[in-house]
């Protein structure tokens, strides 16, 4: 059971690893919220501090703020003199999703349970210190103006601004020579290579890149990537078949076997077809759309006997789960997993953490809305996600906005570290090349793939690859919704940090 024990507001906590954690003004109304709290986790007490605040992006130059972002922070005292623990910084994506999920489904101490929170025995802070936060536009966290807000619905604006918020954190907790964890979800997961390197770049220590549900801006080394990704997506697909109960026991009967049976249907028959299809037979056609059926128990008659590419939307349309389509997070799921959770965790925010606010928290489905708040002329904002720009140019033209969009509609989720971003994982590796990267990915994710994963595993560069670790778990995009893919995940994560710091 959680156990609240003090609330000290605006002032430090006297524990000889918070040196002056609320000494700084991050705000002009008001200094950080720091709290003293306990959960049991295997019949052990884990002590730490929570920490609710709002950083202000400055101009550097005049030091007006252009935005505020909001942030959680959960750290555990160690004794004087002793090694700096972890950091790792947490979003989710969208890019209009604040950190929600991923504070309270899977890392943070608390776990959301039906309507209720929760001690978390998955949480990463065993391992290390963690910062949630919500990218500007999201959450409680803002812009000072109207004009301001396209600063950060913007791709380099968006980086710039977490990598500035990395460091006013880092210097307000005196952790500036901690080992830096950066970890995104989906969009997110593209963040985190780009904030990596931008962080590094700055002189911080980040050791470790964790990409969940999200493609890797990882370079491979095949040509037509696009083609040889949706092939390989065949054996998620596969997976996903069998889950269902639409393929016959001769492909496999389990997901490891029917995935690797599959792959090397892919590898042998399928891709080579794919790639020349201009010169296949009609009789060839057809014995591969044959063979693709039986592989993923997609009709037969709706495979396009042309281009034998079979797409996540292909699946998505073929297929309804009670009468409705399947959502384009989950094969297996037509409606989303509820989230009842939602109204206590923002009171927890708000009143036991102490952050008291008014503002309505931006982003969440069924939370609150921005049409719960004031605005002049009773016109609403439109969201981040509807404003968005995958452009590396501060102030692009029409054109290049307009290319900018072409080229994410083209590129869709696949493509999206390599839209318009001129960095990422790659030179963060390069510029430390003791750097870790974990890929997580989920079986049953519409939007990416573990085959797809385990494909460009093997193309990787030897400078990367030996850098890189590739995890798979039986739940979708987001897979810490399945319990068990939930704590296999958190221990691979936390696997993951004692490694890299044990370096």
């Amino acid at each position: 059971m959680h156990r609240y024990v003090s609330a000290i507001a605006n002032v430090a906590i006297a524990a000889s690893s918070f040196a002056r954690p609320a000494r700084a003004q991050v705000e002009p109304e008001r200094a950080p919220v720091v709290t003293r709290h306990s959960i049991a986790i295997n019949g052990h007490s884990l002590n730490y501090t929570a920490e609710v605040g709002r950083i202000a992006i400055r101009d550097v130059e005049t030091g007006e703020p252009h935005a505020y972002m909001f942030y959680t922070s959960y750290r555990v005292p160690t004794p004087s003199g002793a090694k700096p623990r972890p950091v790792a910084f947490i979003w989710n994506g969208g890019p209009g999703w604040p950190a929600l999920p991923l504070h309270f489904e899977v890392a943070g101490p608390l776990r959301g349970e039906g309507d209720k929170l929760v001690d978390n025995a998955d949480t990463w802070l065993t391992e290390s210190d963690l910062v949630f936060i919500d990218p500007v536009g999201t959450g409680f966290s803002r812009a000072t103006k109207p004009e301001y807000v396209k600063e950060f619905a913007l791709l380099v604006g968006d980086v710039l601004a977490v990598a500035v918020f990395f460091r006013c954190w880092l210097i307000q907790h005196d952790a500036n020579t901690a080992p830096v964890f950066v970890a995104g979800e989906s969009y997110g997961s593209s963040r985190a290579g780009r904030v990596g390197y931008a962080v590094l770049h700055r002189g911080f220590n980040v050791s470790g890149i964790i990409h969940i549900s999200g493609s890797t801006d990882l370079p491979t080394d095949y040509e037509n990537s696009n083609i040889v990704d949706w092939a390989y997506h065949v054996a998620d697909m596969a997976v996903v078949g069998l889950a269902a109960k639409r393929i016959s026991p001769e492909i496999g009967s389990t997901p490891d076997a029917v995935r690797a049976n599959t792959e090397r249907w892919v590898r042998e028959r399928y891709l080579p077809a794919v790639l020349h299809a201009d010169s296949l037979s009609p009789q060839d056609r057809e014995q591969i759309a044959k063979e693709l059926s039986a592989h993923t128990g997609y009709p037969v008659d709706r495979i396009d006997r042309k281009k034998l590419i079979l797409s996540s939307q292909n699946w998505l349309g073929a297929f309804q789960i009670d009468g409705k389509r399947p959502l384009t997070s989950d094969y297996r799921r037509s409606v989303a997993v509820p989230t009842p959770w939602v109204p206590n965790a923002l009171r927890y925010l708000r009143h036991q953490l102490g952050y008291d606010t008014d503002l309505p928290y931006i982003g969440m489905d069924g939370a609150e809305t921005l049409e719960q708040g004031w605005t002049p002329n009773g016109k609403y904002p439109a969201t981040m996600n509807s404003r968005w720009v995958h452009s590396w140019v501060y102030e692009p033209t029409p054109e290049m906005f307009e290319k900018a969009r072409q080229e994410f509609a083209r590129a869709g989720m696949l493509g999206i570290p390599h839209v318009g971003s001129p960095v990422g994982t790659p030179d963060a590796i390069k510029a430390n090349p003791k750097l870790r990267v974990l890929v997580a990915q989920g079986a049953y994710d519409p939007l990416g793939g573990c085959s797809i994963n385990t494909e460009r595993a093997k193309h990787l560069a030897p400078e990367y690859a030996g850098a890189v670790e590739w995890k798979c778990y039986l739940g979708a995009h987001q897979m810490y919704l399945d319990a068990p893919a939930r704590t296999a995940f958190s221990n691979d994560v936390k696997a993951f940090i004692r490694s890299t710091v044990g370096r």
